[in-house]
């Protein structure tokens, strides 16, 4: 967990900061521009969305989208550093640039070791239009594994071929790590950081909280098939099958099919479970 203070921009915090309930904050609609208070709703989701799933480590992890370039200049969103991800709000979500500078008046301040992961991703890979990096339990089980993700489940092999590997370097505020980090990611969607946690990408939240649905799946029934003690009785799929189930999973990700295949029905259910995303 990084517990490290900062605030990009025009302040520091102190010890006195203040935390507030994002409920109460103002409302940003019709404040900003609709593509940007769209991926600000979306964002807000899929925070919601991953709290639903219990992918949280309190507010210690981090999702960050694209906002488009304004005079050239790229910015992103990211989370207010102490709002938990069941409570985040469209308002809510801070507006960065690349160099970790924040580009409208908040409240709140940001995870520095969110900034240098995020940062790197969305300085890279110009696909990058979401970027989920989350701590789970399964997720971490498997990044300490010498051999890292195996082809044990159908759920791994969706997404084996698209996955690269990060050494730890420890808690994320060195800002040299993004260069290893990004040649490590290279043109892969997702990435498993040893020791720490779990990565994807996607051109858009819906792709994104997909390939962490499937990765997240595969790490846990990766453990739960290794609870039996004895590797040898489990059976691992040949590079082969896993490169044809990864072929035949690919239509998931093409636009418009997996984000229109599964997203509108997780807003649908976020509204029924836990509504106010989008304020």
């Amino acid at each position: 967990m990084a517990t490290a203070i900062e605030k990009s921009g025009s302040a520091d915090v102190t010890p006195g900061f203040t935390n507030p309930d994002p409920a109460t904050i103002d409302r940003l609609e019709g404040k900003v521009s609709d593509a940007e208070w769209k991926l600000r709703c979306d964002l807000a989701a899929t925070y919601r969305l991953c709290a639903m799933h219990a992918w949280t480590d309190l507010v210690f992890t981090h999702i960050s989208v694209r906002l488009p370039d304004e005079d050239g200049e790229e910015r992103f969103l990211i989370n207010p550093y102490g709002v938990m991800f069941d409570e985040m709000t469209a308002s809510s979500l801070i507006k960065i640039d690349i160099q970790g500078n924040i580009k409208q008046d908040t409240p709140y301040f940001i995870n520095p070791a969110g900034f240098t992961i995020h940062s790197a991703v969305h300085s890279a890979r110009e696909d990058a239009g979401c970027v989920i990096h989350v701590h789970t339990p399964y997720g971490i089980a498997v990044s300490v594994q010498k051999e890292g993700l195996r082809r044990y489940t159908q759920f791994s092999m969706q997404v084996h071929d698209d996955l690269a590997y990060h050494d730890y370097e420890g808690i994320a505020l060195d800002l040299d790590e993004r260069e290893r980090l990004i040649a490590d990611i290279g043109e892969k969607n997702l990435l498993i950081l040893r020791n720490h946690g779990t990565l994807t990408i996607g051109k858009n939240c819906a792709g994104a909280f997909l390939r962490m649905y499937l990765l997240e799946n595969a790490c846990k029934t990766q453990i739960l098939a290794q609870a039996v003690g004895d590797e040898a009785a489990l059976h691992e799929e040949p590079e082969t099958m896993g490169a044809r189930v990864f072929q035949q999973a690919s239509p998931l990700f093409m636009p418009g099919m997996g984000d229109n295949l599964v997203w509108p029905g997780l807003m649908r259910k976020l509204k029924r479970t836990n509504p106010g995303h989008d304020y």
